[in-house]
């Protein structure tokens, strides 16, 4: 009881400890999440000159797009495109609705037509286009309530169409858009004299070049500060986005030289017959090896994991590292157990003969609805089409001419051939066309179905022939035993204890680990060879990972990484470290000139080349817009400053790219100006509204307010 009296008496207190405590965790929560004190949203994944990018809705795009390009694209590559599209559409939506810029009602109707008048859809009985068509299929898809209709050869509900109707008035306000900034672009009779005099007038000069290479390198201190400053002066050069410097060690999960030792005496096992004891009739049986299976495709398959080919191969078409050896062997000789690839393979030769290395045929083609490469105008079904094609042959054989059916094959080009296709044994052809042509011998002739329909081939004539060989091979794919993967992990998880209070460097040497250095931007994925690791970047840039953080990451078909953060950069200046590799030379190349102009007191090119030791140069025929200088290279401020002085004229000290110069015009020969600049104007105009469409949209982009979330809410 005494007890519980404290308690009661002392209740206020402990209400108010839990109270501090309860706030003290939610006030370090908002801490930790500063976008809960700053407004920001994680359902934002970025905002635009105000306009939000709803999260939900950036992922259902991504995963449309993803849908679309059948998986070709990774989820990293998806959202980098889809973000792309959003950020053009917003950027540019913000300009139309400035400028009043809309689609209307009448005028999508034509956008539309334009879009779809090849469809017969759309189409009446004369093949014109009909708006009441096209009126009529909108509504039915509205009725449909999201089922789909077809359309060409497409499925497409209500929002889907919808969708596509904003993509074609976007895609025309856009154009306008275009047209409508290209129409403010042209050039002056002024800018196309300044064009033709930049390329007509010439001035010879007379230089001296007292080259940097002049002071070494000891001579000229930089330092931390120098590099500081220059940074500062060209900042744009050396901004960076946050970065998080890696490195990394591979464990790799491949197969060890005793596993490929039993790959290969599993498959030089399988020659032999052997005895197994079946269940079911209590028997032992003997179970046929490579030696005396009499059906080869189906123990093949049985036991290969790469099927069976039928087909009789030349040199070239079998593996490079075992085709000398196979075409020496006898039938029923082995070859292997061989590497080819990720495969151990042992081959044996199951025939052999003479075939051609090429041929020449001629062909009717009957396609059918589904077929590849079928158009419109193909109506008959695979049935018909066989029906059509037999008829042919039956007709070829009763003694009808093959020229007089060509008119019946739909295969155009070779019927301008008279039916005729030369090819060889490598040609792309469809693989049952190519087999009929080289496997069976001239003067055959018969109806053979392939992908594009049902054809009659004729074989007209076979030449070149060689050795050709059947080949029956098992492949074992070359991959670790249970044993070897357990033996990578162990291996992988003493290294990660290890580094714990170990050194990562000096531990991964002593484990002939190779350490890998990398830098990620946020928005990073690929590591090279490794392919796309995006978890790995986020998890550098977590905020709660801090440099010396280590950690394992499983990698899908390669096995495991331990990787190390060893740095986190803040977006900014680059460190003095980072920016020393171009500043460095920069800042030498300053400081260089400026010795070298202080040694400069003669006043004349050829004084000047006496007294540092250098010789006088000439160069001839300088025009403005070439910024090369004979014998010195790429110089653009000694070009510019040629032009800039009267003949007979010497300048003062250039510091240019390799050197300070000093230079006197010797001539200037002035350009004869021209009756017409008509054609330069018209050079100029095109060249510049060729330009617009991606010029305007960078540099709307760089004007544009853009708060981007995507590193910390979907990638």
């Amino acid at each position: 009881m005494a007890v519980l009296n404290k308690i009661r008496q002392r209740s206020l207190i402990l209400i108010l400890v839990i109270a501090l405590a309860l706030f003290s965790f939610v006030i370090g929560d908002l801490f930790k999440n500063s976008d809960a004190l700053t407004g920001g949203s994680q359902d934002v994944v970025a905002t635009i000159n105000g306009t939000d990018i709803n999260r939900v809705e950036f992922q259902q795009k991504v995963k449309n797009y993803q849908d679309r390009s059948g998986g070709r694209q990774t989820s990293t590559q998806s959202m980098n495109a889809i973000y792309s599209q959003e950020l053009r559409r917003i950027v540019l939506e913000s300009e139309f609705e400035e400028l009043g810029l809309s689609v209307e009602k009448d005028e999508m109707r034509d956008l539309l037509k334009l879009s779809f008048s090849s469809y017969p859809e759309f189409q009446d009985a004369n093949g014109n286009f009909d708006v009441n068509r096209l009126n009529a299929f909108i509504a039915n898809l509205k009725d449909l309530n999201g089922e789909t209709a077809p359309l060409g050869n497409f499925l497409v509900n209500y929002e889907s169409w919808t969708n596509n109707e904003q993509t074609i008035a976007a895609s025309a306000k856009q154009q306008t858009y275009y047209n409508l900034v290209k129409a403010g672009l042209s050039t002056t009779i002024s800018e196309a004299e300044e064009e033709y005099f930049g390329d007509a007038k010439t001035v010879d000069i007379k230089y001296v070049q007292v080259p940097y290479t002049t002071i070494d390198d000891s001579a000229v201190e930089v330092s931390k500060s120098d590099i500081t400053a220059y940074m500062k002066n060209h900042e744009a050069t050396y901004k960076t986005d946050a970065t998080t410097e890696v490195v990394y060690v591979e464990f790799k999960e491949e197969a060890s030289k005793a596993d490929e030792d039993k790959i290969k005496a599993d498959l030089l096992a399988l020659k032999s017959d052997r005895t197994e004891y079946n269940e079911n009739s209590k028997n032992t049986e003997t179970i046929p090896g490579f030696d005396s299976a009499t059906d080869i495709e189906e123990f093949v398959n049985s036991y290969s994991e790469i099927k069976y080919n039928d087909a009789f191969l030349r040199a070239a078409q079998l593996p490079t590292v075992a085709k000398d050896t196979l075409m020496k062997l006898a039938v029923g000789e082995y070859y292997g157990p061989y590497k080819d690839g990720e495969f151990y393979k042992l081959s044996k030769i199951i025939d052999a003969k003479q075939l051609p290395d090429s041929v020449k045929v001629r062909h009717i083609l009957i396609p059918h609805v589904g077929g590849q490469r079928a158009d419109a105008s193909v109506t008959k079904t695979p049935e018909q089409a066989k029906a059509t094609a037999d008829s042919i042959y039956t007709a070829i054989k009763g003694g009808t001419k093959f020229m007089d059916l060509l008119d019946l094959s739909s295969d155009k080009v070779s019927n301008e051939e008279d039916g005729e296709i030369e090819f060889d044994y490598l040609a792309g052809m469809a693989p049952e066309f190519k087999a009929y042509a080289f496997d069976n011998k001239e003067g055959d002739i018969a109806v053979v179905q392939t992908s594009f329909g049902y054809h009659i081939i004729e074989v007209l004539e076979q030449k070149s022939f060689n050795k050709a060989v059947k080949v029956a091979t098992i492949a074992s794919k070359i991959e670790p035993s249970d044993e070897t993967l357990q033996n990578v992990f162990n291996t992988m998880s003493k290294f990660e204890i290890a580094i714990k209070d170990g050194d990562f460097n000096a531990l991964a040497k002593e484990g002939n680990l190779t350490v890998k250095p990398i830098t990620f931007n946020a928005l990073d994925e690929n590591i090279p060879g490794l392919g796309s690791q995006r978890e790995v970047v986020r998890w550098s840039f977590d905020d709660d990972t801090e440099a010396g953080d280590y950690k394992n990451f499983p990698i899908s078909n390669f096995g495991f990484i331990v990787a190390k953060v060893v740095e986190k950069r803040e977006a900014g200046l680059m460190s003095t470290e980072d920016a020393s590799i171009t500043a460095l030379p920069a800042i030498r190349k300053e400081k260089k000139a400026k010795l070298i102009r202080e040694k400069l007191s003669a006043s004349t090119v050829a004084d000047i080349a006496n007294n540092q030791g250098q010789s006088a140069r000439t160069a001839a025929a300088l025009t403005i817009n070439n910024t090369t200088l004979s014998g010195a290279g790429v110089e653009p401020k000694v070009i510019g400053a040629a032009f800039g002085l009267a003949q007979g004229a010497t300048s003062k000290p250039i510091d240019g790219e390799k050197g300070v110069y000093v230079i006197e015009v010797t001539k200037v020969t002035e350009a004869t100006k021209l009756e017409n600049y008509t054609a330069i104007m018209n050079r100029l105009n095109s060249e510049r509204r060729n330009t617009v469409q991606t010029e305007v949209f960078k540099a709307l982009e760089n004007a544009a307010e853009i708060e981007d979330n995507r590193a910390k809410t979907v990638y």
